[in-house]
Formats: structure tokens, sequence, C-alpha cells
């Protein structure tokens, strides 16, 4: 999905996303796949937000925050960046990305100018800086002694054969360059209620209005929307059953409450096939939405 620079979409889903299957295999896959369909239709933001009480919300938060980070994290800075934990023993079935920020390109000779890269800050010079931006020879940053191990954004400036990098804004940056995984430990209704961050918030639910009787209401203010949240129920409760554990109607807290499967013949369907679903009919629904500032 192709959003307007200034256009910001973010996806909430519940900790109890894998609450129902007992394998740190199967949990490492099932996040993988949300994670993968939040590259495809280049959501900037997965936000993770506890949905019940206990330690298992805990550790389940913690697991896939990490997984997700270490996913959207190009290959080259993976080892710098993250040390051995065990919430990472499968992450080698994680699919690839391949997204604009995930390059294949290894050697400093095809390192073109202008290009763009994720990098790790790993050494301080007199002159400034040294990261690590995947080739064989580290890259400086002059006049800039930035923080050891952070992790920046970058365009390389290449002179015949010497290189050097310049600090950027990821934001902007016209390529999809990947989403931020957000560990949220407020309430899904606490989140909500905060709504100075989103001025367009979307509830799937199976009790939800039919998607063909709210498309073009929704469609509408997609237009002049610039922080959009589109948020997900978890496989053993939706959510209008999280909210009412906090005593809030969904309805009140939100703009659209959507049934994205109107006819679907299953009990349930998962929060990890709803995820590609509803951002692959949104994706049509805004592929010609061109973004209007706000009145």
């Amino acid at each position: 999905m192709e959003l307007a620079l200034k256009q910001k979409l973010s996806i909430a889903i519940p900790v109890s996303l894998v609450s129902d299957v007992p394998h740190l295999r199967e949990k490492t896959q099932r996040i993988g796949m949300v994670g993968r369909a939040a590259s495809i239709f280049g959501v900037d933001e997965i936000i993770v937000f506890p949905d019940g009480p206990g330690r298992d919300q805990n550790r389940e938060l913690e697991l896939i925050t990490a997984i997700l980070s270490y996913m959207e994290t190009p290959q080259y800075l993976r080892k710098r960046l993250f040390r051995i934990r065990p919430e990472l023993k499968y992450a080698g079935i994680l699919p690839p990305l391949r997204t604009s920020h995930h390059p294949l390109k290894d050697r400093a000779k095809d390192l073109n100018d202008g290009e763009y890269r994720e990098a790790v800050v790993i050494a301080h010079t007199q002159a400034g800086s040294l990261i690590d931006v995947g080739v064989e020879r580290h890259v400086p940053i002059r006049n800039r002694k930035l923080p050891l191990n952070r992790r920046v954004t970058v365009r390389i400036d290449k002179t015949k054969e010497q290189l050097e990098a310049t600090l950027v804004d990821r934001n902007s940056i016209e390529a999809y360059w990947g989403y931020e995984t957000t560990r949220s430990n407020r309430s899904f209704g606490t989140l909500l209620k905060r709504r100075m961050r989103f001025d367009l918030v979307i509830a799937t639910s199976k009790y939800g209005d039919p998607f063909t009787e709210v498309s073009q209401g929704m469609r509408d203010r997609w237009k002049t929307s610039s922080r959009i949240l589109v948020a997900f129920g978890a496989p053993s409760r939706g959510l209008y059953e999280i909210a009412k554990q906090e005593d809030l109607d969904l309805d009140s807290i939100t703009d659209f409450v959507v049934n994205m499967f109107p006819r679907q013949k299953v009990e349930t369907v998962r929060t990890e096939e709803a995820v590609g679903v509803v951002l692959g009919v949104l994706s049509v629904m805004t592929a010609k939405v061109k973004i209007q500032p706000s009145p």
C-alpha cells in the first residue's frame, strides 16, 4: 500500500496473538506472518498491546516485540544489534522481507552515490564516527560523535574510491523503509482514548458493519487523515470483548468497526490471517486516494 509521505499507517495487535500455540517455533512462525504482511502493505508501525493480566502476557509481549524488531532489522546488522536470546531460537524460519532497506549488495564497489542504508555505529575517530553499512569496509561520518551501537539511517556519499555517509531522517525517504515496533504497556482502551496520536481508528470485528456498507465513508476519511490505526482482536476474544473488559464501548472509542469477512465460513479468523486480508482490502480501497489536508 503506497501512502503519501506524511501519512502514517499503524496496526495494533494483542499480546494473545500467540496464546493458543504452545511451541516457540509455531509462535515465531505466526509472528513472522504478521511482520511479512505489514511489510507487504507498507505499515509504518506495529503496536503490540496487552489484552489480559499475568506474567504470561509480559513474556509474550517481550517475545512478539523481539521477533518483529529482529525481522525488520537488515540481516547485516542483526549480529551487532541482537544478543543471543531464547526468544530468537527459531528466527531462522522467519520469511525475508526484501524491502528497500534490506539490500542484497554487500560490496563497497557496488554501492551507489546517494543510496540509503541502515547502519550501526561501531567506533569513534578523531574526525567523527565509523559505521557498518553491510559491506567489507566501514564508512565514516564526519564531525559527529554518535553513541556506539546506535542504529542510524544514512545516505552514501561516494567520491571515486572514497566512501562517506550523511545522517538522514528515515521519514524523509520516499521508498518504504520498514516498520517500527512499539511495545505498549497500556491497555487497548487506554491506547485508543489517547486519540491525539491518531485521527482515524478502524477496528476489525465480525460484529462490525459489513465492509461494503462503510467502505465509502472510510475512504473519504482516509483522504484527510495523516495518522491511521487499524486494530485487530485476539484468537480467543475479539475487540468488543477486549474493550468490554475495561467497561468501554468499542463503537465510542473508534471511528469504524468493520466486518471485513462478512461471508466467513469459519468460526474465527486468526489474527495473522486477518492482518494480511484486511491490509490487502484497504490497499485496494485506497489505491487511488490522494491525501487532502485537513480543513
